[in-house]
């Protein structure tokens, strides 16, 4: 099967995919069909390694194209005891995906009988996701402490997976990344390198129209793990000034129309025979 496949194989380049895209911009152009839009996503995720394990940081806002719908979303996703995650993509594909590796991660940790490793939750999300080839939209900066140290790793959506001592993701992730090269150094102390984390979320909320509200962040080492939320309101709502209440007689009436109403009451009696009689 293989060999008859061989020899039915074109060789050089193949423009299947220009000859669809001629013919649907050719529909778009006559009317027949409308281009899709694309739904872009909002959020502010980052996390690095210091001296003795990992910070995971992340906004709260949740926005479905230029709408805010949720001003205090949690992206910050427990995996396992000391494995906790940072998601950007579709909140809904978020949430369902490390709940699913989640309860893996527990019945592996059950049957094993010890902590699982971060690497063990590593190639079940890029396994996950690669079977569906980016059609879910997870990205996910991936962090715990185990038996080998703390590790940071980041997944994105087709399930390719970086390792790195800090990583961003995200519309933000531009205006965070700028803040970590500016001031990350390896074997930070916790409150500065939890400053960092929080910083860099800051700069994203500020930056970026997608990313807002609060800052979470969460401390994992090998000892215990620390989940602040939030841990820093940095957008706050403003105090208003001024009342919007305007005395009568501000706003001029132009004209002005009256209409009389004639209002009928029905009201309902009982009789002695059991019937009941309106009047």
């Amino acid at each position: 099967m293989a060999s008859c496949e061989a020899e039915n194989h074109t060789p050089g380049f193949n423009f299947d995919n220009c000859l669809r895209n001629q013919f649907l911009h050719a529909e778009v152009e006559a009317g027949k069909m409308t281009q899709p839009k694309v739904t872009k996503t909002g959020t502010t995720i980052c996390g690095l390694v210091y001296k003795d394990g990992v910070i995971l940081g992340a906004d709260t806002r949740a926005t479905g194209g230029n709408i805010v719908a949720n001003k205090n979303c949690e992206k910050l996703h427990n995996l396992a005891e000391n494995i906790y995650c940072a998601g950007a993509g579709t909140a809904a594909d978020c949430d369902k995906t490390t709940a699913i590796i989640g309860a893996n991660l527990k019945l592996h940790s059950l049957e094993t009988n010890r902590k699982p490793r971060v690497i063990t939750a590593v190639r079940m999300l890029k396994q996950y996701l690669y079977r569906y080839r980016g059609a879910i939209g997870t990205y996910l900066i991936v962090g715990g402490v185990d038996v080998t140290g703390p590790s940071l790793l980041m997944i994105h959506a087709h399930g390719s997976v970086n390792k790195l001592p800090f990583a961003t993701m995200g519309s933000g992730s531009l205006a965070a990344m700028a803040v970590f090269e500016n001031r990350y150094r390896p074997n930070m102390e916790l409150a500065e390198a939890r400053e960092l984390v929080a910083d860099a979320i800051r700069a994203g909320i500020f930056n970026d129209l997608g990313s807002g509200s609060n800052c979470d962040v969460v401390v994992i080492t090998k000892e215990s793990t620390n989940l602040m939320r939030p841990y820093d309101e940095a957008n706050k709502k403003g105090v208003r000034h001024r009342s919007y209440k305007y005395p009568k007689g501000v706003t001029e009436v132009l004209s002005s129309k009256e209409t009389k109403l004639c209002v009928f009451e029905t009201t309902v009696r009982q009789t002695g025979e059991g019937e009941a009689m309106e009047t």
